[in-house]
Order: structure tokens, then sequence, then C-alpha cells
């Protein structure tokens, strides 16, 4: 189906679909595939169609407070790994409701509080629930979650406590090349955690890393598994190599297979959230991720903010913008808008 693509058929594609056409491996390894810039538009182009089918010309905002970098484990890709000597914080309460509370003054649909799994927080799971409890308390937007992996009875309070999506990211589905990644860690506690939050209730975020895969049969491995995971948002990143970690001297790749996954989701996933995320390219990398097919903008900071994100391309700028004013700016000129609050809280079932 999809070996070339030709503007005729662009049609016949978008029809198939929207009404629940499912990607074979063949067709898959047929995009990944792609390298002539005139095949790859066209991809683009299908992708964009196809959300805006779904979503219109909206684009759902949400922000990014890594309030903790510290972390127990030892993940080799993670800058914040538990063995990198680096400076590291834990912010206060006080800090995070006003950083929260300063982001939904800007603009954003969701707050997503961050952290490493911080032993601090994992040793008396009541304090990250109350700290859920009392940024949602403040801000009363959606909350999502992003603490690793966590018992079920600690999801089942911060879900009664106002989080409503939980982000857990496998990387990768290819088990051999998760040891390597998510070292020390079970494959298969994540999928378990993942797919219990779901049942009580929670919204899902997953994601892969690319770039970093030994060859196509990887990254196709990884998109099945995020297929077999179903989750509500779905994302990709590229790798970028870390001072201080075991990956710091791997060669890093262009964004150009993030990009293709990108749209190659929309195809997988039409009517899902799909992440453009600004904290590895900036304003310029989010419209590219948007130009193929992403429907989110995530890792917005606050203007002024010194906040550590995953990758920090900005770290050392004197201006960072990735502020959600500078966002919205930047979509309306491309032509989109920012969603309401009330599609995105649609969508929660809220």
């Amino acid at each position: 189906m999809f070996e070339k693509m030709d503007y005729d058929d662009l049609d016949r594609f978008f029809e198939m679909i929207v009404n629940g056409h499912e990607l074979s491996d063949k067709e898959i390894k047929s995009l990944l595939s792609m390298d002539q810039p005139e095949d790859i538009e066209k991809l683009y182009y299908l992708s964009r169609n196809i959300r805006n089918h779904f979503f219109s010309n909206k684009v759902f905002l949400y922000s990014f407070v890594y309030y903790s970098t510290y972390c127990k484990n030892r993940c080799s890709f993670c800058y914040y790994n538990s063995i990198n000597d680096i400076n590291r914080y834990r912010l206060s309460i006080e800090d995070i409701i006003n950083i929260s509370r300063q982001l939904k003054d800007e603009g954003v649909h969701m707050v997503d509080l961050t952290m490493g799994e911080d032993p601090y927080f994992h040793s008396d799971p009541s304090k990250l629930v109350d700290l859920v409890k009392l940024v949602k308390n403040e801000i009363q937007l959606p909350i999502m979650i992003s603490p690793g992996v966590i018992d079920k009875n600690t999801l089942n309070a911060l879900r009664i406590n106002g989080a409503n999506f939980y982000a857990l990211y496998q990387e990768t589905y290819d088990s051999g090349l998760y040891k390597d990644l998510r070292v020390g860690q079970s494959y298969q506690d994540r999928i378990d955690t993942r797919n219990y939050a779901r049942k009580i209730g929670y919204c899902i975020e997953d994601g892969i890393l690319t770039g970093i895969e030994d060859n196509l049969d990887s990254t196709i491995i990884s998109l099945k598994g995020l297929k077999k995971s179903d989750p509500d948002m779905v994302r990709a990143m590229t790798f970028v190599p870390q001072p201080g970690t075991p990956f710091e001297n791997q060669i890093q790749n262009s964004s150009q297979m993030e990009l293709k996954i990108i749209a190659i989701l929309r195809l997988m996933f039409p009517d899902r959230l799909i992440p453009a995320s600004l904290d590895l390219e900036g304003i310029e990398g989010m419209i590219s991720r948007l130009n193929a097919g992403a429907n989110v903008v995530t890792s917005i900071i606050p203007s002024d903010s010194t906040l550590e994100g995953v990758v920090n391309y900005d770290r050392d700028f004197e201006i960072r913008k990735r502020d959600a004013v500078s966002v919205i700016k930047k979509i309306r000129e491309m032509g989109m808008v920012p969603a309401e609050q009330s599609d995105f809280n649609k969508i929660l079932g809220l």
C-alpha cells in the first residue's frame, strides 16, 4: 500500500486510515524506509489531513514542572541517573504551586508534575499524594503525573486526589535494548503499572526513544508495542546523548526519523494525542513536529524559568522561549489555534 506515495492516492489512503485500516509490518517498514524528500512530505501531508479530520486546527498545550531531579535508577540514556555526578534540586511545595499557577495563567491545558524516581517521595508516597492534592486544589486544571513506577495503592490515592493523566514511557519494546536502556528495571512492571492505571481511570501516555535502535526491525517492535499499549497520548522523542552517561559518546542522529515516526503514529493512532516537545529543538522544532502530524505542545515552562527538562538543548540559553505565550503566538502564525479547555477536558472525560 505505502511502498510509493502518489498524491493521486492520498485521498484513498486517508479514507482507509480514518475508516480503521491498521498498518501491516511491511507498510510500517516501507514508511520508515522513505528517504526521498517528496515522499516524506506526502507522508506529512497525509498525517496532517488525518489529524485535522479528528481535531480540526486545534492544538493542546501542557506544561512541564520537573520538580525533582533526584532519581534512584541507573538508566543509561538519562542525564539524571543516580550515578551521574550533577547538580540536582528538589523544589519546595510552595515553588511548585507558584510555577503551576503561573503556567495556568499563561494558558496551558494541563500541568505535568514530573520527577525522577526520587527516594524522598518513593519512600513515603503520602508526600507525593499531598503534593498533587495541593496543586490540584490551587489550579483546578487536569494534572499529569510522571513519577516513574509506583505501587497500586499510591496510584489509587493520586487518582482520588486529582491526578488525571499518568505518563510512563517504555522507551523501547525491544526487550534486549530495554535492558541496555533501563538498567536493572523490570520490563513487565512498567507495562503492568500502566495497565492498572488505565483500569482505575487514568488517561495514559506511553512513548519511545528513536535514534538509538540498531535497525528498523527494533523500531517496528516498539511501534507494535505502542499499538498494544493503546495509550491516550503517544510520543516519540529523538535520543540525545547526555554528558556523564554511558551513551554520552554515541553519535546523535537527526530528528528526521522522529518526524517520520510522528507521522506514522498519526496513521496508527489517528484520533489520539501526539506531542511535539519543545525540549529538543524549541519553537522551530515544535513547528516541524506539528507539521508532521502532532497536535500537542509539551515541555512548556514559564518564560523566566530555570527548570530542568529531559534534554535541555537550551539549558545555557539566556532566553529560552518555551513559554505558553510564545508557543500560542507561533501556532497562530501557522494557522492553528489553542484548543479550548473544554476540548481537552472532553478528551479526559471530565
